[in-house]
This record gives structure tokens, C-alpha cells and sequence, in this order.
């Protein structure tokens, strides 16, 4: 991990932390979530997310990227002026991939009781599956739990909001009982999650959809209580 990894941009205390604006992207819809139509910056993009997979973070360098992406050095810097920039782009965008495909699974579920278990389901298998989480986990293992909301606090009560708010939506409409604590639920929810994506289960594989379909029913509903 690069030294001040994750601050890129900045202008970030104004934007926010990565979590916070892929939070404002997913929310605001699919048309704020397309990303803007430049070819190179998507090709670096690109360019960028393979080499970490490759080799992770701390060893890869900007001209190495270059290289991987066809432009020239000059080209990178460019489009993003360190590599802390780079970095904090790729990850956004992984963020804003995730929380999109979070929103759009609680969109199509029919039930609340779909929407919880698919919002469980869908959390675990995609960051779980991530290519770029799962070489992290092995080259850069101190770097993850901040990235899913289990070692930075802050990241972690910020997912752990967004969960509170979908909780509360379903509250509103009369499908959680009224006494449910949301922010606390939501915390446990959020915890359990990360806790899975740290720290493997030798029980239950991140990639056996219906196990974890269970595991939410067993345990997950009964704790939000649905009315």
C-alpha cells in the first residue's frame, strides 16, 4: 500500500470518503452511475485494476500501468496526478460497481424478506468474489478490512448508515416492527458481513449462494423481526 493510499483526490474532504461518494452514486441512479465516456481514462482504469490483481498494490508502479494500458507515462499523469489518485479511482469505482448491484438487487426483490436476504447474499458474494479483494487478501491481507468495513470504523459506520437506511425504508412501510432498532441492526448486519469477508468461515464458502441464502433466512430475518 502506497503511504496516504485512499486520499487521492484533493478535494476529497469536500467529495467525501471513497464509501461516501460510491454511496451518493448508487443512490442517485444508473444514469449518475455510467461512468463518464473517456476512453483512456477507462483504459488506464482497466489497465490499473489488472495489475493490482496481478501483483496488488504496494508493488505495482504508474509505468507500469502505462505500459499495460499502451500509453505513454506522461499519458497517466495526466489523468491522475499520483498514484494515490489512481488508486482511489480504481477503488471508487469497484465501490460504485458493488452498491449498484446492491440497489438493484433491493429494486427487483419482491418481498422484504427477498430484499434482506438478497441485500446479505448479494454483499458477501460479490465482495467476496472480487478478484481484486481476493488477491489483496493474500498480498496485502492489513489493507482489506478497511476496504469492506471491518478494521477503518469509519468505514464501517458509513455501510453500516446506508443499512440502516434501507431498514428503515421497510419500517416506514410497515414490513419491520416498529420497536427493530434499525442503526442496530444494521451494525450486527454490517459486522457479520465483515467479519465473513476477513476472516474466511471453514464452514460456509463465499461462493455457495445457496448456503449463505440459508444463513440468512435462519439467521439474519428473524433478527429484524418482520412484521
Amino acid at each position: 500500500m502506497t503511504r496516504g493510499s485512499f486520499r487521492g483526490d484533493p478535494n476529497e474532504a469536500e467529495q467525501g470518503t471513497l464509501i461516501e461518494r460510491a454511496l451518493r452514486a448508487a443512490s442517485d441512479g444508473p444514469a449518475v452511475r455510467a461512468p463518464r465516456e473517456d476512453k483512456t481514462r477507462i483504459k488506464l482504469l482497466d489497465a490499473a485494476y489488472e495489475q493490482f490483481c496481478e501483483t496488488g498494490i504496494a508493488r505495482t508502479s504508474m509505468e507500469e500501468v502505462a505500459r499495460r494500458a499502451g500509453t505513454a507515462r506522461i499519458t497517466i499523469y495526466r489523468k491522475f496526478d499520483s498514484k494515490d489518485a489512481l488508486v482511489d479511482a480504481v477503488m471508487l469505482r469497484e465501490f460504485q460497481r458493488y452498491f449498484g448491484q446492491f440497489i438493484d438487487e433491493m429494486r427487483t426483490a419482491e418481498t422484504v424478506a427477498d430484499r434482506v436476504v438478497a441485500g446479505f447474499v448479494t454483499s458477501l458474494c460479490t465482495i467476496g468474489q472480487n478478484p481484486l479483494i481476493t488477491r489483496l487478501l493474500e498480498l496485502e491481507p492489513a489493507m482489506v478490512p478497511g476496504l469492506v468495513g471491518g478494521g477503518d470504523s469509519r468505514t464501517m459506520f458509513q455501510v453500516r448508515d446506508f443499512v440502516a437506511m434501507q431498514i428503515a425504508r421497510e419500517q416506514e412501510a410497515g414490513n419491520i416492527l416498529p420497536e427493530v432498532s434499525t442503526r442496530l441492526a444494521a451494525d450486527l448486519i454490517v459486522r457479520i458481513t465483515g467479519s465473513f469477508l476477513t476472516s474466511r468461515s471453514d464452514l460456509i464458502a463465499l461462493d455457495d449462494e445457496p448456503a449463505l441464502v440459508a444463513l440468512a433466512e435462519e439467521f439474519i430475518l428473524p433478527m429484524l423481526r418482520l412484521s
